[in-house]
């Protein structure tokens, strides 16, 4: 400001600068944006069984990401993704371990097969 009490456009500039210093520096919450990382990878791997311990990881950095989301205010969207997808990815990891433990129950017998001719054919057999 000058002596007339008006701002100069070199005070605005500071202004502004100080503006995006504080605004930039504001609260973040890390293990919110690290569980949705792990929920969301979770998810997206859970078929391949690599799926079920990211998710488990990710829901517990979830419920800790939460009660901090509680506490400063920051974070809270994030964290519940992180809890809903790695809840999805836990069940359906859970799910695709079932199936191919059924599939492996079903198959046993065909797992000593000439050519790939026969285990189909075994496989067809075992399955219908």
């Amino acid at each position: 400001m000058n002596a007339q009490g008006t701002e100069t456009p070199l005070d605005r500039t500071a202004s502004a600068q100080h503006q995006a210093v504080r605004t930039s520096t504001a609260p973040k919450n890390g293990l919110a944006t690290a569980a949705m990382i792990l929920g969301i990878s979770g998810l997206a791997t859970s078929v391949v069984f690599i799926g079920g311990p990211l998710a488990v990881v990710g829901l517990i950095l979830g419920i800790a990401a939460l009660m901090t989301a509680r506490r400063t205010g920051t974070g809270r969207g994030k964290a519940v993704t992180a809890l809903v997808t790695s809840s999805l990815a836990i069940v359906l990891s859970a799910l695709v371990a079932v199936l191919v433990v059924w599939y492996a129950n079903k198959t046993q017998a065909c797992y000593r097969p000439d050519s790939f001719h026969q285990y189909t054919q075994c496989v067809r057999e075992h399955l219908n």
